[in-house]
């Protein structure tokens, strides 16, 4: 990427952020639990550096959304410092590295399906379009009715009549309000408060190949007008790399080629929409044009868009893609970031796991990551990692146990 004047502008207060991550991570009961709102104002932030510099990069790579004025200061200071969590190093320069070491796994469908494979050889019974009904749940064990899943609300008269099916333990690997709704009645008012406290939103991601719209919304061009000067070596070398002609590398991309793009509403600065270009994104595109070829127009590029919060869809900007370039259309259901659901879900997870013979697994019950520090190459980190087993000493409700 090219420096901006954006950069320059928050020189000082990007020095400060530096400064400001530190005392976050020695104060961490007392500020880590701030909203990172609260603690830009704290600190005396101007609102600008805010909404343009420190949300969009959370929200991107964490995935909170609109939510992210309301994530906890905590993991805002564990992207930058945490060596298990952290996506980058803190430049005071610029805030993030210019070309931070990214990892992206492909074949993804394969590697599910030699899972699936894997799993059946070992005595799994791996069953699709199948929603359990829990019919008891006490000291002796679980008992299970499972429906074939249908989309008719009034079902099958006879699947009263299906045969139920005994097991040791339940592990729930679904959304919270899922969770709930499956207990039903046999939910107890520990797992009701905790599961009730994950609050969702409805969003929307649309793929898509219309780039007339993409490059309208997002920057997705080197454009020398938006460029700093090229004041030390390391800028002019960011500037030389961004100016070369995009074309393909074993290890990713020459030149200007961005993956990850944001976009905030002038009305609501701190609202936005994510863009992404799969084409540069991910790696079957880049291996199918072979290494060193020229990327493609831009109109042969796919991309995605992602509207967040249906809720405030009058702010969206998706009328404007051409329908007749739209290759799909997916809702989903995403969990809020909120503060409130580190004081309320994330150490009350403590008191429902491992409990009533039921076990939960999922993002909500931490924190959704587009994005993960990778740390495994590094036996150091994995014995350090293995060792503080935080997460599931403090909120999972299960002895953590690990022998090295």
């Amino acid at each position: 990427m090219f420096p901006s004047p954006l950069v320059d502008r928050f020189s000082d207060e990007i020095q400060k952020f530096g400064r400001v991550l530190k005392w976050i991570k020695r104060l961490m009961p007392f500020l880590g639990i701030l909203p990172v709102k609260v603690m830009l104002k704290l600190f005396r932030f101007s609102t600008e550096f805010g909404n343009k510099m420190v949300l969009p990069l959370l929200a991107l790579f964490l995935g909170t959304g609109n939510q992210t004025p309301n994530v906890p200061s905590a993991l805002l200071e564990r992207l930058f410092d945490d060596k298990n969590m952290r996506l980058w190093d803190y430049d005071p320069d610029t805030l993030l590295p210019n070309q931070p070491t990214m990892y992206t796994f492909p074949n993804l469908s394969d590697f599910y399906h030699d899972w699936a494979r894997d799993l059946s050889s070992r005595g799994v019974h791996i069953r699709l379009k199948t929603a359990p009904e829990l019919v008891r749940r006490d000291k002796h064990g679980v008992t299970l009715r499972p429906h074939p899943a249908t989309d008719d609300a009034n079902g099958d008269p006879d699947e009263a009549d299906l045969p139920c099916e005994e097991f040791d333990e339940m592990v729930i690997c679904c959304p919270a309000d899922e969770a709930k709704s499956l207990l039903g009645q046999h939910a107890t008012w520990r797992e009701k408060y905790v599961l009730g406290g994950v609050k969702f939103f409805n969003d929307i991601t649309i793929t898509h190949s219309d780039s007339e719209y993409f490059n309208h919304i997002f920057e997705a061009r080197y454009r020398g007008d938006l460029c700093a000067k090229g004041n030390n070596q390391s800028r002019r070398d960011q500037i030389a790399f961004s100016q070369k002609t995009t074309r393909t590398r074993k290890d990713g991309w020459e030149g200007f080629a961005p993956m990850y793009y944001i976009h905030s509403y002038e009305s609501d600065p701190d609202k936005i929409e994510m863009g992404f270009d799969c084409t540069n994104y991910q790696h079957q595109f880049r291996e199918a044009f072979g290494e060193n070829a020229i990327s493609p127009e831009s109109d042969r590029h796919v991309y995605q868009t992602i509207f967040l919060n249906d809720e405030e869809k009058h702010l969206w900007t998706w009328d404007g893609i051409d329908e007749s370039k739209i290759i799909d259309k997916k809702w989903w259901h995403q969990f809020g970031h909120r503060w409130q659901h580190y004081l309320r879900v994330v150490p009350g997870m403590m008191f429902i796991n491992g409990k009533n013979r039921t076990l939960y697994a999922g993002a909500w019950t931490m924190v959704v990551s587009f994005a993960l520090s990778t740390f495994f190459p590094h036996a150091k980190h994995y014995t350090e990692y293995a060792r503080d087993r935080l997460y599931i000493r403090n909120c999972g409700g299960i002895p953590a146990r690990c022998q090295l």
